[in-house]
């Protein structure tokens, strides 16, 4: 089903946190990609019709920070099949921030090199749900090399996992791989905050700072939020991506956000989940992190999607993320739940809570109809109609 029109769309949130918003009741998809944007546009011959009913309908989400291994499992809280799960959360993309939990995982420059590979060429032969992971975080080792870093991102590996997790701090070391990896075109994200897992260490302000990564991880905390000093001046001293997290403070995000407002800096921010960590496995951490932002934060809904969305995809240089004529047909269909005191989902979110999932559709295929983890949406999509 990758030819299909949306109609009877009652919102459109773009996805893009300039203009979250797009006029418009039809969305109109050829090839799995995004061909129109409109009012009442026509469908042709063989084009699968569905029906929003009103519903809202925004940009598959994009968790910034998951760790997975090899597969939909978890060896951390052995859960099965948790990937697929969270499609049922609107999430169609990860970015694995580090296969850290992965069983026997090899260290030494070789071993981590390894790992990245394997990691980026598995994940891209696999989607659990629909889902697509961006695997192969490589967690940085003493004795790289900048031929390393060429050989990975010639293998595929688009990214480093968290600067600093792990037990190498060499931060003067770090800091030139950091380099090496930008000059190859891999993003950089950082872990920010206390320590995670055995050998790690808390990481502030200064190691940023000397880093200047593409994304400082967690700044909520994972799960240990840094000091608020050390916050502001990491949007104050780096240009990074503010990510802010599931699994970390949720206390922390309204001064988090206050302060990237004070800078001018809330187009920077990101959101994710940090799962499956110590607080467990979430299908839902996205959608629950977004609500968060907007209730806690005064944001309003359709920019806290576009942190969850658009800023990510920018970020990662993905074909994704927002509605818009050439991009990847990645979108959710969403309303107010049941019982809910809101009118639509973004007013769902608004006031804190999750809305409820008619649809998700990844490459144009609709993958999902009424979710299992979401309360019921009041308004369910209709196939042609």
């Amino acid at each position: 089903m990758s030819d299909a029109l949306i109609h009877n769309i009652g919102q459109i949130v773009s996805g893009d946190f300039a203009a979250p918003l797009i006029k418009g009741d039809s969305i109109l998809i050829h090839d799995g990609v995004i061909a129109a944007i409109g009012r009442e546009l026509a469908a042709g011959a063989g084009v699968i019709k569905i029906s929003a009913n009103g519903g809202t309908v925004i940009p598959g989400l994009i968790d910034s920070h998951v760790h997975p291994v090899i597969g939909d499992y978890s060896p951390r809280q052995k859960v099965v099949d948790f990937i697929a799960s969270c499609v049922h959360g609107g999430v169609t993309r990860m970015i694995s921030a580090g296969e850290v939990h992965m069983p026997g995982r090899p260290t030494g420059a070789i071993g981590t090199k390894s790992m990245a590979i394997l990691g980026a060429k598995a994940w891209d032969n696999t989607r659990p749900g629909g889902m697509k992971v961006q695997g192969g975080g490589l967690l940085l080792q003493a004795g790289l090399t900048a031929a390393d870093f060429e050989e990975m991102a010639a293998a595929g590996v688009k990214h480093l996992g968290e600067v600093g997790l792990g037990g190498y701090h060499d931060w003067d070391k770090i800091a030139e791989m950091a380099r090496w990896a930008k000059r190859c075109g891999m993003t950089v994200m950082m872990h920010i905050g206390g320590a995670s897992i055995p050998g790690s260490d808390a990481i502030g302000a200064e190691h940023a700072i000397k880093v200047q990564p593409h994304i400082a991880s967690h700044l909520n905390g994972g799960p240990t939020a840094p000091s608020l000093a050390d916050i502001e001046r990491i949007i104050a001293e780096t240009d990074a991506a503010l990510e802010i997290i599931q699994c970390g403070n949720a206390a922390v995000i309204p001064r988090i956000l206050d302060l990237a407002r004070q800078y001018g800096a809330l187009d920077r921010v990101i959101i994710g989940t940090d799962m499956p960590s110590g607080t467990g496995v979430i299908p839902l951490g996205m959608l629950r992190t977004i609500s968060w932002v907007s209730a806690l934060g005064d944001i309003p809904p359709e920019a806290a999607i576009a942190m969850a969305t658009g800023t990510t995809a920018a970020i990662y240089n993905l074909p994704a993320g927002r509605i818009a004529p050439g991009l990847e047909a990645d979108l959710v269909i969403m309303d107010a739940p049941i019982g809910s005191v809101a009118n639509d989902a973004l007013e769902t979110l608004k006031i804190g809570d999750s809305p409820g999932i008619s649809g998700v559709i990844i490459d144009g295929e609709l993958v999902l109809r009424k979710s299992v983890n979401t309360p019921p949406a009041r308004r369910q999509l209709e196939i042609g109609s």
